[in-house]
């Protein structure tokens, strides 16, 4: 379905993003690929698909390297018809407590990154008459918890870019919209699964259910393929009128 068409997607080394661009390459889509972490293991499962694959390690809380990272996918393939902004990190502290170092990196990388990134994609996509920016924003982009405050600052942000962008694109061929997870089971939900067994000393499995007890009613995690596979809907044809949404996968966290 996506032969001939290029997805970027930050963050894609591990966890929802290598989800998302695995998803992307089945459907025949080149793939830019971005990130830290087994960069050599990431491609090549994205390469085993049949995918040709580029990598750019920008930096994504810089813009001069974000512009870097998009003017070499513009060389490798032309442009960037796929834009999915995935990049994140994650820092839990009240507010009164929260390190301002930490809020300025949380903003940066999850928020303002997706705004370099589709301001320098959108003038092709706009040429073309065809693109499609997928924002992995949170339920936390939804509804607050405690001690996240920049996350979920960021993830408000994300889906209020998203419904701009879309309306701002509404009568062309670009859309815009944004993928709302719960608890997917990725080394960023882990590190907190790691802080809450060590916190109540739990076993790792007991660990994981308090935290799904929490806040998913389905008490199941969400998988990188499943999210992957709501990306490519939003990319098929039965997505073209589809804009401006923040589409939550939660197993029933929002509807509480």
């Amino acid at each position: 379905m996506l032969k001939g068409k290029t997805a970027l997607v930050t963050g894609s080394t591990s966890g929802i993003g290598l989800g998302v661009a695995k998803a992307l390459a089945a459907q025949g889509a080149n793939i830019v690929m971005n990130g830290f972490g087994d960069v050599d293991g990431a491609t090549a499962e994205v390469t085993a698909l049949g995918a040709r694959v580029v990598y750019h390690g920008a930096d994504m809380s810089k813009p001069d390297e974000i512009a870097a990272m998009m003017a070499y996918a513009a060389e490798q393939f032309g442009r960037v018809d796929i834009l999915v902004n995935n990049a994140g990190i994650q820092h839990v502290a009240r507010v009164e407590n929260f390190p301002p170092e930490r809020w300025d990196a949380i903003i940066a990388i999850n928020m303002s990154s997706a705004f370099h990134a589709t301001r320098l994609a959108l003038p092709a996509m706009q040429a073309a008459g065809w693109g499609r920016i997928i924002n992995v924003a949170s339920v936390h982009g939804l509804v607050a918890s405690a001690e996240k405050s920049a996350y979920v600052a960021a993830k408000h942000g994300v889906v209020g870019l998203t419904k701009v962008t879309a309306l701002e694109n509404a009568t062309t061929g670009v859309t815009c919209n944004a993928i709302c997870p719960g608890w997917v089971l990725t080394p960023l939900v882990q590190k907190q699964v790691d802080a809450k067994a060590a916190a109540l000393g739990l076993s790792n499995d007991e660990a994981k259910k308090v935290l799904l007890g929490e806040k998913e009613p389905s008490m199941q995690f969400t998988t990188p393929e499943e999210l992957g596979a709501l990306a490519v809907f939003f990319c098929s044809p039965a997505g073209n009128n589809v804009r401006g949404v923040a589409w939550n996968m939660d197993g029933g966290w929002a509807a509480q």
